[in-house]
């Protein structure tokens, strides 16, 4: 009876705590952040929180910045400069005494004073100046160039973002046709059982069943594993909060693009839009400019200058403000012009030259992959297409057939094996769809991206 009353006790003082401690644990926990994302609205996320786009956008700031410092070889320069000297040991001359005996005497005379004060500003402004205008025009070119980087940058965010929200869809529909597949087996494990009961079924096949229902559990597990790395992979190629639950709300469906009939269209509107071409065929500006700039060296640069200055001196105890500031001013011109470098301006124009020969043959092995990519692309999209119409007709076929033996295995003229085979063979056909569809899509990504459309209209900053 103590017994009984202690338990009693205990479950009492027990009910009466677990009211109190579960609010605790949800303020502690917090709310998880859920987030529901389409492909559109994941690319959006994408395009304002991608690192990688974070940096490219710095780089054009950098290069902005750039031109402006080449700007500043063309423009006036204004500079001031004070100097004050403090006299520890005063500076002397020495004179012959005239007023004495002994002519050969000298005599020496203090010339500094205690303190020295210079104030200058100092105006110089390029009035020919070759080389400074070729570095405006390169670093011009430098600014497009990181232009162009960052268009292919985001092209390849863009993609990036569209394959990783496919792969997540691919797992979650791998998930959904696992969990199908269980749901049948169970439906088949409890009928076995109800006809075992009833006699008409023997042992062996509620046995089949409840290892066929077994048998599916690992791969379902495996398969929300997939589905939850995939998602992660999300995440951080969006570059939202890992710790926030995403709900993707488009689906895996077929969806046919419009892409040029013949490999020699498809080549060209990629070399009319592909940011990686613009960018080489930049650099070949570039380095002409590198070229011109370097020649430039051999001509003449005239410098206009002027300066001001004013200038004081005294003893302690004479205030700066009570003695003379003389001014002086003064022009001029300024006429640099090199006569023997020791080769070095002839062997940088060779250096530019090369430089300007080396990014031309990039460029055509550019346009040479280009080829090659588009037409592998085109290729692999066509043939993801002829795979999904195929295997389209087959799971309305696998489908059909599982529903018959189902049928028959019911009425007790089919067998646990045959019921098995329709089984696999729906799960084959439902995944081989699955997988048509999905490669047809990122093929999709991947010929978008081979063409230059993923790539935005270059818009400057």
């Amino acid at each position: 009876m103590r017994r009984t009353r202690s338990v009693f006790l205990f479950l009492f003082l027990v009910s009466g705590f677990i009211p109190r401690l579960a609010p605790a644990a949800e303020t502690n926990s917090g709310p998880v952040k859920e987030i529901r994302l389409s492909l559109d609205k994941a690319v959006a996320e994408g395009l304002e929180r991608n690192r990688d786009l974070e940096l490219a956008r710095l780089d054009q700031a950098l290069a902005g910045q750039q031109v402006r410092a080449a700007w500043s070889a063309v423009l006036p320069q204004l500079d001031a400069a004070f100097d004050y000297t403090r006299t520890l040991e005063p500076s002397v001359i020495y004179f012959p005494d005239i007023t004495g005996s002994d002519p050969t005497r000298l005599l020496p005379l203090e010339i500094s004073q205690d303190n020295a004060m210079v104030g200058m500003l100092s105006l110089s402004q390029p009035v020919f100046n070759l080389k400074a205008l070729a570095g405006i025009r390169a670093s011009s070119v430098v600014k497009k160039i990181s232009l162009e980087a960052y268009r292919q940058t985001e092209a390849d965010v863009i993609s990036a973002i569209r394959t990783a929200y496919y792969n997540a869809l691919i797992t979650q529909e791998q998930v959904g046709i696992l969990q199908q597949s269980l749901s049948r087996w169970m439906t088949a494990l409890n009928d076995s059982r109800a006809r075992f009961r009833q006699g008409v079924a023997a042992d062996i096949d509620t046995l089949k069943a409840f290892l066929s229902v077994e048998n599916v559990k690992p791969d379902l597990i495996q398969a929300k594993n997939s589905a939850a790395a995939a998602r992660t992979q999300l995440k951080n190629t969006i570059g939202i909060d890992p710790e926030a639950t995403v709900i993707l709300t488009d689906s895996l469906v077929f969806q046919k693009g419009n892409y040029p009939a013949s490999v020699r269209e498809a080549y060209q509107e990629a070399l009319t839009k592909r940011p990686e071409v613009r960018r080489l065929e930049l650099q070949v500006e570039a380095e002409a400019q590198n070229v011109a700039a370097n020649r430039a060296e051999r001509y003449p640069s005239i410098t206009a200058v002027g300066q001001l200055q004013t200038q004081t001196q005294f003893n302690d105890g004479i205030a700066p403000g009570d003695t003379d500031w003389p001014v002086t001013s003064s022009v001029g011109l300024q006429v640099s012009l090199p006569i023997f470098t020791g080769f070095r301006i002839s062997s940088q124009i060779e250096q530019a030259k090369l430089g300007r020969l080396q990014s031309m043959t990039r460029l055509d092995d550019l346009k040479s992959d280009i080829r090659a990519e588009v037409e592998m692309k085109l290729s692999g999209l066509e043939e993801s297409r002829k795979r999904i119409e195929v295997q389209d007709r087959t799971i309305r076929t696998a489908e059909r057939s599982y529903d018959i033996t189902l049928l028959r295995f019911r009425e007790g003229v089919g067998s646990r094996l045959e019921l098995a085979d329709a089984e696999l063979q729906l799960n084959k056909a439902k995944t081989n769809y699955l997988q048509a569809v999905y490669d047809y899509l990122v093929a999709r990504v991947e010929c978008d991206r081979a063409l230059g459309r993923t790539a935005r209209p270059a818009v400057e900053k």
